[in-house]
């Protein structure tokens, strides 16, 4: 080859590199499609060239910003977003263009956890979603978006994560979440507004995977894998999901977030309430959004001993569920969607995911967006009164008083006495009371209702079920 056309060729090779070299890349989260929260200072990120500036510019009030990158190539930069509407563009421009369009401004929420989030609405292999077919049949909806994260396990923090924003059709919906669509269905119909839903789930992980390892200091039991040798689980492990699905996330602007996941810690559950909580008020505070909504669902009752190891004793689940309910209590801003009335005996993974979906999706219109005359909430386990041989159960958040579905009688309440012995109590309801009594307890001292692996509740607030409860503390 001739020195001139040696010179020319790497002369045209340094101006693709330097060309390539200056586009604007994105991370996957913001892209064509995408769903931005409406009236907040939003932020996007990204790369390009080392000290150039990259000029953005937003249709919806044809702005320019100009942002220069560091010396790593990285840039970000705040937007304020308008009133819910589009579709619109947001062009970026470092010598070379690149456009995002069909971009939504509405209601953002990030819906995580294990499988009963992560269970699509196909539903999983000889576990069908309950309707699921005919619902994705109906779900064609432009104002529906939705981005579900790739798994990934990593031991150190990512940068991105692998997806992308989809309309709401029947192709895309199936792949989706089924909790997710019911939620985010409920609310697009309910606010009349663009819903934009990001998954990041995976089916088996713990609370600790979720988390980072400054948070899990005051858990000593939770080990954190220091090497690739050390990993057991890919989704168990302390702070691999944390790493490689959440830090990506977190700092896109959302409004809140479903969460549906503590099957996997169900026999460790004495640590929960306070690991849950501080993985709440970690992400909140990693977001820097302030106290966002915070609604999750209460595990559905199920009978473990189908997952215990022969030869070890059944651990009852509703020690967990128990510790779900005390979260509620001891955090701002947050709901829990008891499920006591729909679980399966045998699947750990309940066919119905529309009602988890639809509470959750209650809890936010009337705890987040105002809805009146619309109740959100269980009823609570308040105290007992002891009279004579009854046990007299009293509940908070029941302004309604409980109920039975017609029958005013509950089979699923327990009572003992100081021998710690628990026998089957009839239960029945008078006015806002629930009387209690056993003729093998002539003098209770305890009560508990629904305690058990499995159950088909009976006691609700109206159309929600009363979670399971004890007024003991005693240890098993």
């Amino acid at each position: 080859m001739k020195r001139t056309n040696r010179f020319f060729l790497a002369l045209v090779l340094l101006c693709i590199g330097t060309f390539l070299q200056a586009e604007v890349k994105l991370p996957a989260i913001f892209g064509s499609n995408m769903v931005m929260q409406q009236q907040t200072q939003a932020n996007l990120w990204g790369t390009a060239a080392a000290g150039k500036v990259v000029k953005v510019t937003t249709s919806w009030d044809n702005k320019t910003h100009q942002v220069k990158t560091d010396a790593q190539g990285n840039w970000k930069l705040t937007l304020q977003t308008p009133l819910a509407g589009g579709p619109y563009r947001i062009t970026f421009d470092d010598g070379q263009k690149m456009i995002l369009d069909n971009i939504l401004i509405g209601e953002v929420w990030l819906c995580s956890g294990q499988s009963n989030m992560e269970m699509p609405m196909k539903g999983f292999k000889n576990q069908p979603v309950a309707n699921g077919n005919m619902d994705i049949m109906k779900s064609t909806n432009s104002e529906l978006r939705l981005f579900t994260a790739k798994r990934t396990s990593s031991l150190t923090p990512k940068t991105d994560v692998v997806g992308n924003w989809q309309e709401a059709t029947p192709e895309s919906v199936r792949e989706f979440s089924a909790t997710a669509y019911y939620f985010g269905n409920l609310l697009q119909e309910q606010l009349n507004v663009p819903i934009g839903l990001i998954v990041a789930a995976w089916g088996g992980s713990s609370c600790e995977t979720w988390m980072n390892a400054d948070w899990l200091r005051a858990f000593p039991d939770a080990k954190i894998p220091a090497t690739e040798a050390d990993i057991t689980s890919k989704n168990r492990n302390p702070t691999l999901l944390y790493n490689g699905m959440l830090k990506p996330l977190i700092g896109t602007a959302i409004k809140g977030v479903i969460w549906y996941q503590g099957e996997d810690n169900y026999n460790r559950a004495t640590t929960y309430a306070d690991m849950f909580s501080t993985l709440i008020n970690g992400w909140r505070k990693e977001w820097g959004q302030g106290d966002f909504p915070f609604y999750y669902c209460q595990i559905a009752p199920y009978d473990y001993k189908l997952v215990t190891e022969k030869g070890k004793p059944v651990i009852n689940s509703a020690f967990l569920r128990e510790q779900q309910a005390k979260a509620e209590l001891m955090n701002t801003n947050v709901g829990m969607a008891v499920l006591m009335d729909s679980g399966m005996e045998k699947c750990i993974h309940p066919a119905d995911k529309r009602t988890p979906g639809e509470r959750l999706a209650r809890l936010a219109l009337v705890k987040t967006y105002g809805k009146k005359g619309v109740t959100a909430e269980s009823p609570y386990f308040k105290n007992i009164e002891i009279k004579n041989d009854t046990v007299v159960v009293s509940f908070e958040r029941a302004p309604m008083w409980v109920n039975t579905n017609g029958t005013f009688e509950s089979t699923h309440f327990k009572v003992a006495g100081d021998d710690r012995i628990f026998y089957p109590a009839k239960a029945w309801i008078e006015r806002s009371k629930v009387m209690v009594k056993s003729e093998e307890v002539p003098h209770p001292v305890a009560v508990r209702y629904a305690f058990e692996n499995f159950v088909a509740g009976d006691l609700f607030g109206e159309d929600l079920p009363v979670s399971s409860f004890r007024s003991d503390n005693w240890e098993e």
